[in-house]
Formats: C-alpha cells, sequence, structure tokens
C-alpha cells in the first residue's frame, strides 16, 4: 500500500478528515478523534488502533510494533507502510480502527447523526423572583399600618 491509496482508503470513510500534526504525522480522524496516523517521512510507519485480540496477534509479526505512547490504547504501528500488511489486508484494518472509534463517540458526533432538536433551545423571559424575607430584610421594612403585631 502507498501513501496515496492509505489517504484514497481513510478518506472514503463517512465524515473523515486529515490533518497534519506534530510538523510529520498525516492523521486520520472522526469527530475529531483520530483512527490512524501516517508519518510522512520514509519509511511512513502507520499506526492505527485495534480490537485486543487483533492487537494480541498483529504485534507477533514481524514489521508490526506497539504504537509507542498509544500501545495502552490497543494502537499498532507498522514499521514501513506496505512492508507488512498488504492492501487487501490493511484495508479491513483501517476500516475496523475508524468503526471502534466512532463506535466511542456520543451519538451526537457520529456521522450521519442528524441534529438534536432538543439541543435548541429557546430562551423563554425568566419571571422575576420576589425577594424573600430575610432576618436582616425583615428588620429593616416599615410596619404597615392595620396589620397586627404578633
Amino acid at each position: 500500500m502507498t501513501l496515496d491509496s492509505l489517504r484514497q482508503t481513510s478518506r472514503a470513510l463517512p465524515g473523515a478528515t486529515e490533518d497534519v500534526k506534530w510538523g510529520q504525522d498525516l492523521c486520520f480522524c472522526v469527530g475529531s478523534k483520530m483512527f490512524a496516523a501516517v508519518n510522512l517521512e520514509p519509511p511512513h510507519q502507520l499506526s492505527f488502533k485495534c480490537t485486543p485480540e487483533m492487537f494480541a496477534e498483529l504485534i507477533e509479526r514481524e514489521g508490526i510494533i506497539p504504537a509507542p505512547y498509544l500501545a495502552r490504547a490497543r494502537w499498532v504501528q507498522e514499521t514501513e507502510l506496505g512492508a507488512t500488511l498488504e492492501r487487501r489486508e490493511l484495508e479491513p484494518l483501517i476500516r475496523a480502527s475508524y468503526d471502534l472509534v466512532v463506535a466511542g463517540l456520543p451519538k451526537s458526533k457520529r456521522p450521519g447523526a442528524s441534529p438534536n432538536p432538543k439541543s435548541r433551545k429557546t430562551t423563554k423571559p425568566k419571571p422575576e423572583k420576589k425577594a424573600r424575607a430575610t432576618p436582616k430584610t425583615q428588620a429593616r421594612r416599615p410596619k404597615r399600618a392595620g396589620r397586627k403585631q404578633r
């Protein structure tokens, strides 16, 4: 797989965006959460999220390591893009990474989610509240004529 075919595969997913972060990493995101990242400098290391089962299986292979800083979140890194994983094998893994990230998003931020009508609140003027009588305010109030004193 080449860098261009990876971009094409990732950008074809609903709501996917790409952004260069940290100077040389092209990150693919959905709902502002990353699902894959590739280094733009050769040999183009590729990192992506995977299930715990796939994580254990993939790190056993030559050329795939736990992703630095992200291994605890079950991310793996292919040390050279296309060296270990072929396109037909990598495309479903990228899709699975995307699906894992989408599943973790709030429903309102998922691709294709309709805007929540409840979130658009109309502001009604609130009725003014009457000041409550406290011992201090009661002492300052003049006494009304015609009322019984207690």
